[in-house]
């Protein structure tokens, strides 16, 4: 019997992240009130939405000078040399300002004055792009979710080498549901060909799904794209702007 069946926890997990994926902030949310509860160790890695959703005939992420959600992992990629509670707090704060907020951490002048207010040097945005070494790292984890057949955010790596895509979220469980929902995803572990459950999306959801998201929509610059196509979440589309996003 798996060890996900009989309640053990895994003590570590690597959570797969792009900055401006809305589902992928609200899982952080998750995942972090799961750490607190359990004393899971969260990994932080990146996956570039940019690049798996680019264009054909379209620059790579790494082909321009500034590439919004791939320079703002750059610079969380920097940050991690520090330690992984420098990225974790990069990522809570950016996080925040795109997604609670409306703001533009992917404008570098703003990325600067949140990296300020967080007490590191606002010069390691242009460290950060200045250093190749920093895109190295980006798109060897986001090969990572490639090879192992994945597609967005948040992608979960579990120390058996298992990936999960998901849990998929707009309303972050806290307290006992957390690690309630934390189980239910370990035991998913368990059935290695269980491949997907997914729950249909009524009208009512997709109303909630936008105003949960409407922040974001108010501080993105770009088109958000799945899979080839343009999500809209229930709002006019934005001009596109080069380089897509979507989880």
């Amino acid at each position: 019997m798996s060890a996900a069946l009989v309640g053990d926890r895994p003590g570590s997990v690597d959570f797969h992240f792009d900055l401006m994926c809305p589902y992928a902030y609200q899982t952080s949310l998750w995942i972090r009130s799961v750490r607190d509860r359990t004393g899971l160790e969260v990994n932080w890695r990146f996956f570039s939405l940019e690049e798996v959703n680019r264009a054909e005939g379209k620059k790579h992420p790494w082909e321009r000078d500034w590439s919004y959600g791939w320079s703002m992992m750059r610079i969380g990629a920097l940050l991690r040399r520090q330690g992984m509670d420098e990225l974790d707090a990069w990522y809570a704060a950016a996080g925040q300002a795109l997604h609670v907020n409306g703001e533009k951490p992917h404008h570098p002048e703003v990325a600067r004055t949140i990296l300020a207010k967080l007490g590191q040097d606002p010069g390691l945005v242009d460290a950060a792009i200045a250093d190749p070494s920093t895109g190295d790292e980006v798109l060897a984890e986001h090969r990572r979710v490639i090879e192992a057949g994945g597609f967005g955010v948040p992608t979960l790596f579990f120390p058996d080498g298992q990936c999960l895509f998901g849990p998929v979220l707009i309303d972050p469980p806290e307290g006992d549901a957390a690690t309630a929902l934390w189980d239910a995803v370990v035991a998913w572990t368990a059935f290695p060909h269980l491949y997907e459950i997914q729950r249909p999306k009524t009208r009512a959801d997709a109303e909630q799904i936008a105003q949960t998201f409407r922040p974001y929509l108010e501080g993105r610059d770009w088109v958000s794209i799945n899979r080839g196509a343009v999500v809209d979440f229930g709002l006019p589309p934005v001009p596109a702007a080069e380089g897509s996003t979507s989880g």
